[in-house]
């Protein structure tokens, strides 16, 4: 799964921590989110997508079908 996470916290002028502490989660995982290595749950990805101003998880994270 692809994610604009990064794209988006930069452009939002927050850090990779400052996100994690919003969404209850360590900085390394946003980092391992950034990075394709970890698949959030649904719960976390719909956090993610409201602290980052957007409204549909789909602005944020990419599905493939081979994921």
């Amino acid at each position: 799964m692809e994610t604009k996470i990064r794209q988006l916290r930069q452009e939002k002028g927050i850090t990779q921590q400052e996100l994690a502490e919003s969404v209850g989660v360590t900085r390394q995982t946003i980092n391992a989110l950034e990075n394709a290595r970890y698949n959030p749950s649904l719960l976390l990805a719909y956090r993610i997508t409201k602290i980052l101003g957007k409204n549909s998880i789909e602005d944020v994270f990419m599905f493939n079908e081979d994921d």
